[in-house]
Parts: C-alpha cells; sequence; structure tokens
C-alpha cells in the first residue's frame, strides 16, 4: 500500500478578526496558482492513487480539489474530521484500516502540519520525534505491507514545491 501525504497549499495568515474560526481561513490566489502547478507536477512524476481523503478545513478542502481536479478525480474525494490538526493519528489510523486500506493501494492524505508530519514520523520510526521540513504543498510518500498504530511504513520521497512545480 501506499500513502501520500500532501500538506495544505499557502493560506491566508492567521486573523482572529478576519478568521474567527481557524478553519474558515482559505488559501491566497497565489496558494491555489502554485497548487495547480504542484498538482501538474505529481501527475508528470507518476503519482496515482485511488482515494483522496482531507481535512474539511478550507484550505485543506481546496488543496484536495484542485488536485483532485488536476487528476480529473473528483469522485474519488472525501473528507474526514480525522484530519484535522488537533485529532490523535490512531483515530485517522483507524478510520483508514476499518474503511479503505482494505479497498484501496494508493491514498492521498490532504492536512496540515505538525499533523503529516507527526503521522509520517510515527509511521517511519514508532514515534513522532523525527523532525520534518514539510512545506506547504510538500508531496511525500510511505511505502507499507500493513498500516499499523506504530512502525510499519518506509519513506519512498518527500518533495518539495518548488519540485514540484518544476515538473509542472
Amino acid at each position: 500500500m501506499e500513502l501520500y501525504l500532501l500538506r495544505h497549499g499557502i493560506a491566508e495568515e492567521r486573523d482572529s478578526v478576519k478568521y474567527r474560526d481557524d478553519s474558515k481561513r482559505p488559501l491566497t490566489p497565489e496558494g491555489v496558482k502554485k497548487m495547480r502547478q504542484i498538482t501538474k507536477g505529481a501527475k508528470n512524476f507518476g503519482v496515482e492513487f485511488d482515494l483522496i481523503l482531507s481535512s474539511p478545513y478550507m484550505r485543506a478542502k481546496q488543496t484536495a480539489d484542485i488536485f483532485a481536479k488536476g487528476f480529473k478525480a473528483l469522485e474519488t474525494l472525501r473528507f474526514t474530521r480525522n484530519l484535522e490538526p488537533t485529532v490523535s493519528h490512531s483515530h485517522l489510523i483507524s478510520e483508514l484500516n476499518q474503511k479503505y486500506t482494505a479497498k484501496c493501494h494508493a491514498i492521498v492524505l490532504v492536512g496540515h502540519e505538525p499533523f503529516l508530519s507527526g503521522l509520517m514520523s510515527r509511521l517511519l520510526i514508532g514515534t513522532q520525534e523525527l523532525q520534518l521540513d514539510f512545506k506547504k504543498g510538500g508531496l511525500a510518500k510511505l511505502s507499507l505491507e500493513s498500516l499499523t498504530q506504530k512502525q510499519c511504513a518506509r519513506l519512498s520521497w518527500l518533495l518539495t514545491p518548488k519540485q514540484l512545480r518544476q515538473m509542472a
């Protein structure tokens, strides 16, 4: 099985007046433009998947939508609260195992930092101690035999947004 971890694109700055609810912060126009290029780069790099699972936060939803449209795969897009920034990784892992791992060969997870790098660390080394610089719009590929609550994955690659845009 393959897990692709995609960090949402460049979003509006935190602003407690403009965005009282942080989950409503959208991508910036630059974030939208770069995400389209990142998507094109991922497609040219050969990324293939069965499902896109995204955080319901606006910036992640927009990122997932751009990614799905770029791959002509809107029908594969689903949302889960288990990709919200404050949720435990174990909830997401349980959901993936209960609903998707038996049916899917490759899943794209669209979310936030530090949730995604923490998940990556947990799956790679069994703890959240691995320090990763996972930029907005970055994409990682993990390979695994089965998804467990501890060390179970191998890092295939981690690409920066700049590298992905260069492949567009």
